[in-house]
């Protein structure tokens, strides 16, 4: 490790005495800037000086990504307007967009977090960074920027909207290392081994993030560009891509806990859960001072683990996240996540990383149809070759989310790739 060694291998008592102490300063913060958080205090009867370090945390209340559009755009902002040196917000396709402001301590804060990320992941100051995340608006395009450029490696801004041409200067360029979500970065490999560039790259790293992703899909990755890759986690509410990263153990992404305490909460009755335990993961900010944040519902479904890792760091860990609470599938009964989907197919040889879940409503019983990609050579063999192939995958989806799956299989290139966050559920029963 060459970047904050200390910051990452602290004792868990120095942690928390430094969450301790950042938790006060920004409780103060708010309640002093914000009057979103100063009438939510005072409703639970709380001042700041009740709150005087982690053993207060549970005191204090939760935010959701509602209460940033009920005060949209700025009315979280815990400095005058006139420190905000940029804003970033999400798409608002279910309505009001969330806005959140930097200022300019705030975005060197983003990029050391996301320098130390591209550190876990083996890249440093030598290496050239493709970034093919969307730039603009969404913060994983400037995020993984940002830090490249902290990290003084050499940055190719590529963004998203032209694979030919990410691929061609990946190869001119000699590109060691690239930053994208993992369903395009299988997009961009199908594209190279359908020219046959893959033995031509010098890439040897991938950083992806943005959408949840499997360790079978991982692999898969990792096989067909003959690379490692790793998952880094962030949300825009939070900061942006850097929140957290796994290493070269892939035993949980390290949380950077000098800059966001996590908790684990059940979504149901928002009771804390014990280490281990998987539920929604929440984050107060510690370090942000544009918009900082008390107890953020990420909606995101994981557990937390504390002990020391095998790469020698201490931060807390997330496990690979199962899926996000309003993700979550109910049919007839039974919680599905589309990363079990995933899961359970790539277990499965012939089978591609690229499916669809489509769910609807016929004769008032819930129907779940999954369409697949199969290799090519399965559409070149007998019809009932096909229909054995889909009564298996039926048998293995079953098995998986104990609930019986309707198999459209469909040949290579026949589902819609995506340069962002891949759409993987169509539920028409919401168009009813």
């Amino acid at each position: 490790m060459i970047w904050n060694e200390t910051k990452e291998c602290m004792g868990r008592e120095e942690i928390r005495n430094l969450q301790s102490v950042r938790l006060v300063k920004t409780v103060e913060q708010v309640y002093r800037n914000v009057e979103f958080y100063r009438r939510k205090m005072q409703e639970l009867g709380l001042e700041p000086g009740d709150v005087r370090g982690l053993e207060d945390l549970g005191k204090l209340p939760y935010t959701t990504k509602n209460d940033l559009k009920d005060t949209y755009p700025f009315g979280l902002l815990a400095v005058p307007q006139s420190e905000i040196v940029r804003v970033h917000a999400s798409s608002g396709t279910t309505g009001k967009a969330t806005v959140v402001g930097y200022t300019r301590k705030d975005l060197d804060i983003w990029s050391e977090c996301v320098a130390r990320a591209l550190t876990m992941a083996g890249i440093g100051r030598n290496d050239i960074i493709q970034v093919a995340y969307g730039y603009g608006l969404f913060t994983g395009g400037l995020g993984a920027h940002g830090g490249a450029e902290k990290l003084g490696a050499m940055v190719v801004p590529m963004s998203t909207g032209n694979t030919k041409k990410l691929t061609t200067m990946m190869k001119d360029l000699g590109v060691t290392a690239i930053a994208c979500t993992p369903s395009y970065l299988l997009h961009i490999a199908e594209s190279l081994e359908e020219e046959g560039a893959v033995g031509q790259l010098r890439l040897r790293a991938a950083v992806c993030g943005a959408e949840p992703w499997t360790e079978n899909m991982r692999k898969r990755i990792e096989e067909k560009l003959r690379i490692q890759a790793y998952d880094i986690y962030g949300l825009s509410e939070v900061m942006g891509p850097g929140v957290a990263c796994d290493c070269a153990c892939h035993t949980g992404l390290h949380v950077y806990e000098d800059h966001f305490l996590p908790e684990i909460i059940d979504p149901d009755t928002l009771a804390p859960l014990p280490e281990g335990a998987t539920g929604e993961l929440v984050f107060t900010t510690l370090t942000k001072r544009g918009l900082p944040l008390l107890r953020y519902r990420t909606r995101d479904l994981t557990s937390l683990s504390y002990g020391k890792c095998e790469c020698g760091r201490t931060l807390a860990r997330i496990s690979r996240f199962k899926g996000r609470s309003d993700d979550m599938l109910i049919i007839r009964g039974v919680n599905v996540f589309p990363s079990q989907i995933e899961a359970a197919l790539l277990e499965r040889n012939g089978t591609a990383p690229h499916y669809r879940m489509i769910v609807d409503r016929v004769d008032n019983l819930d129907v779940l149809e999954v369409q697949v990609e199969v290799e090519e050579k399965f559409f070149s063999d007998e019809i009932r070759d096909l229909e054995k192939l889909a009564r298996q995958i039926g048998t293995v989806l079953q098995h998986a989310i104990g609930l019986a799956v309707k198999v459209k299989l469909v040949e290579p290139k026949t589902l819609e790739r995506s340069m962002g966050k891949a759409v993987r559920v169509v539920d028409k029963r919401r168009l009813l």
